[in-house]
């Protein structure tokens, strides 16, 4: 078991100290020796998890789509608002997640990993399905437009902002977002009800801290010897 436990932490360090650096100097500029570095860990252990940058770059990408430390509630729209709040505030505190994000936003990331713009639309368009059959939202509102209309405009909340020379606080300006947009899918008695703040984000992400969830593409079971060799030194 302890041997287990020494591998499970030698991965979360490669996957953080990788995540770390693909969000400093992009995927294309980071080197192996960077993660090593950043990670503090044996080009053998490297190998052990990962056969290659672009396996770990895409365990990244894939770990970006979560939505850990999201309640289940009886209303979908809230779980919905929930999940965007959450990312939100979540994005300055995790490098995994600004990592994911810029390697979404790059060009020839992109065209080696394509993004994963479409399992989040499908995981927004899911939940507003199920808001429909509640009878949370209007009849006329169509689900994937919507759920592709909140990934881009949730993006372009977030690039925007880093670009900007004053600082903003991202789960603040989702809310604004948020307060947009919900009028015009949400039914009044719903709507009334809804909590779309900035602080809900923070009360979210302290249980999260909580409960000491950590990135899907890090967990992984195998044991791992401090040296292995590998074919490419």
């Amino acid at each position: 078991m302890a041997r287990q436990d020494r591998a499970l932490r030698t991965r979360r360090a490669i996957f953080e100290g990788a995540a770390t650096v693909f969000d400093e100097r992009g995927y294309e500029s980071t080197t192996i020796s960077e993660i090593l570095e950043r990670a503090e860990v044996t080009r053998g252990a490297f190998y052990f998890h990962f056969p290659s940058k672009e396996d770990l770059a895409r365990h990244v990408l894939a770990a970006a789509v979560t939505t850990d430390g999201v309640p289940e509630n009886r209303l979908k729209l809230q779980q919905l608002v929930d999940t965007l709040l959450l990312l939100a505030h979540r994005m300055p505190h995790e490098p995994m997640l600004r990592a994911a994000l810029r390697m979404s936003v790059d060009l020839e990331s992109q065209r080696l990993f394509g993004t994963r713009w479409p399992d989040w639309t499908s995981l927004l368009a899911d939940l507003l399905r199920e808001a429909c059959e509640r009878g949370e939202i209007y009849q006329h509102v169509d689900e994937d437009e919507t759920a592709r209309l909140l990934v881009c405009s949730w993006t372009g909340v977030r690039v925007v902002c880093e670009g900007l020379p004053e600082e903003y606080d991202l789960a603040q300006e989702v809310a604004k977002l948020l307060h947009l947009i919900l009028p015009a899918i949400a039914v009044p008695l719903v709507l009334a009800k809804l909590e779309v703040s900035a602080e809900r984000a923070a009360e979210l992400y302290a249980g999260l801290s909580l409960a000491g969830t950590e990135p899907a593409g890090a967990r992984r079971d195998d044991e791992e010897p401090s040296e292995r060799p590998h074919p490419n030194g």
